[in-house]
């Protein structure tokens, strides 16, 4: 998955809401986040471990994320239910008057075959559906 978007946050603003692993985590991403598979499991001052998945998916990733440098946050998925681990990563850029914009890119490992299918068309169709989607969710955060 490879897509680029522009939202309202400040650069500090889109640290804070991708890197918040607070409770407040599920609120920032309501829409894109399941409260259900939702878990904290380590955190530290620049990385935390979580498991997450999407509202109505059956995937679900446990990530490892770092943001020591604080316009590029990592993540390594340490256990998935559909392949093997992927990783990615969001670069972020002051952008306009106050906005940011954002690179993100990240790749996964897929090993059954349906598993492979679904994730290609995830990959392959939804980039422009995923960056609408945290724009709106990073917007809304960025107008509190």
């Amino acid at each position: 998955m490879n897509f680029d978007l522009v939202t309202l946050a400040s650069p500090e603003q889109v640290l804070e809401a991708m890197t918040d692993f607070t409770d407040r985590r599920l609120e920032i991403w309501k829409k894109t986040l399941d409260p259900k598979v939702y878990e904290v499991r380590e955190q530290g001052d620049t990385w935390a471990v979580a498991k997450e998945g999407s509202p109505r998916s059956p995937y679900w990733v446990v990530v490892r994320y770092d943001w020591s440098d604080p316009r590029l946050i990592r993540w390594t998925e340490l256990e998935t239910n559909h392949g093997d681990p992927g990783e990615g990563f969001i670069r972020i850029a002051p952008h306009g008057a106050g906005g940011s914009r954002l690179h993100v890119e990240w790749g996964t490992h897929p090993v059954r075959r349906r598993d492979k299918v679904a994730l290609f068309v995830l990959h392959h169709t939804m980039n422009g559906v995923i960056a609408r989607m945290w724009r709106k969710e990073l917007d809304r955060f960025a107008q509190g």
